[in-house]
């Protein structure tokens, strides 16, 4: 079964929407314990006194709405042999839209997001190979005719960090 609202992050500018008491629990059910069966939403779904379908159109529903940004697996890519990096790029506010349409349209881009800052586009690749880094990059230059700065990861540090909404 697919993960609701795959594919890549868009930018988030909109305000998010308050979250009910149902997709609370559901937000606290799903963090850090999702189960590894054949039938994981329905699983969730009956934990939670719901069926499967209202679990996954509430899902949709609070991704449409911004309440969750992302919804699916965290891999260490490195381990599979891929990498990721995180990724800036310097974007005039006329050509923002039209660059961001144009970022996210690669396959190896997820989580892209707008700040406040001299880099104004901040985005993460995941690629299946480290040499994949410098293609993707360089494919986005192409594009977009903008540079992007890539900063490969130094260190790396697991917090797991649950959010109760």
């Amino acid at each position: 079964m697919p993960w609701p609202g795959g594919g890549s992050t868009p930018v988030v500018e909109a305000a998010a929407a308050v979250p009910d008491e149902t997709d609370r629990r559901i937000i606290n059910a799903l963090q850090g314990d999702f189960p590894l069966v054949p039938e994981p939403y329905r699983e969730v779904a009956a934990r939670l006194g719901l069926d499967e379908a209202e679990l996954l159109r509430r899902l949709d529903a609070m991704l449409e709405r911004k309440v969750l940004t992302r919804f699916g697996p965290m891999f260490q890519i490195e381990r599979a042999g891929g990498a990721f990096v995180l990724a800036a790029m310097r974007v005039t506010e006329a050509e923002f839209e039209r660059v961001t349409d144009q970022v996210n349209a690669f396959p190896e881009v997820a989580h892209n997001y707008r700040r406040e800052h001299a880099l104004n586009m901040w985005f993460v690749l995941a690629t299946a190979t480290p040499e994949g880094i410098a293609e993707t990059t360089t494919a986005i230059e192409a594009v977009t005719g903008l540079p992007v700065f890539a900063f490969p990861k130094e260190r790396e540090y697991f917090v797991e960090m649950k959010l109760h909404a």
